[in-house]
């Protein structure tokens, strides 16, 4: 069994922000978290008419990679908070 380095948390967070930024274009998202367990808010108008359950899946979904193998450097999400922009 193969031991790899596991990125900085930092560097994790950048890269699950990118992720969730690919799949929900002009959301705001913040990432926090140490080691590989991370929080998430992700603030969205894709999330319209969406039960909260298919929102979790959009960004779980995003994450997924990052999530995958071995080596994984995220190890879990353990807060996820998906809401709508307030309203203008």
């Amino acid at each position: 069994m193969e031991i790899t380095a596991q990125p900085p948390p930092r560097e994790t967070a950048e890269r699950i922000r990118e992720a969730v930024a690919a799949a929900l274009p002009g959301a705001r998202i913040r990432v926090t978290g140490e080691g590989s367990h991370f929080s998430l808010r992700v603030e969205s108008a894709a999330f319209a008419g969406q039960t909260r359950l298919a929102r979790q899946r959009l960004v779980l979904r995003a994450v997924a990679p990052l999530m995958k193998g071995d080596g994984a450097p995220v190890h879990a999400i353990d807060r996820l908070e998906t809401v709508l922009p307030p309203a203008t």
